[in-house]
């Protein structure tokens, strides 16, 4: 267990997670839609969860993936990086996550490397 500040901070994660998307600098990337795999580790006090035993009281991870899916479809980034953020500011804010670790590997981006990417770490302010 973790902790944040007082708050006591669990994780649920997803690990994985494949999506497809417009993502890339070259025009080439710009034209189709490329896979990327990624990690999620959310922080929250699950102690709440772990008494009453019902999904309204969790992170609901189904409704983490739909949400990530859909900025998947819906967005084109050029960086990782962007896509990384943009998925940190949307588990802070509209799941009330604590903190987040994201990875996202965009294998075969480079040729001689089989996993390339960004992980970042973000927390909510206090």
């Amino acid at each position: 267990m973790l902790s944040y500040g007082q708050q006591r901070m669990d994780i649920v994660f997803l690990h994985g997670l494949r999506i497809d998307t417009v993502i890339g600098i070259w025009d080439w990337e710009r034209r189709l839609r490329q896979p990327l795999v990624l990690d999620l580790d959310m922080g929250a006090d699950l102690s709440i969860p772990g008494r009453s035993d019902s999904i309204t009281d969790t992170i609901d991870y189904k409704a983490v993936t739909k949400r990530i899916f859909r900025l998947a479809d819906e967005s084109a980034f050029q960086l990782v990086e962007a896509l990384a953020e943009a998925i940190a500011a949307i588990l802070l804010t509209e799941f009330g996550l604590l903190w987040v670790r994201i990875k996202i590997n965009k294998q075969g981006a480079v040729r001689q490397v089989r996993d390339v990417g960004v992980i970042i770490e973000r927390r909510r302010a206090p």
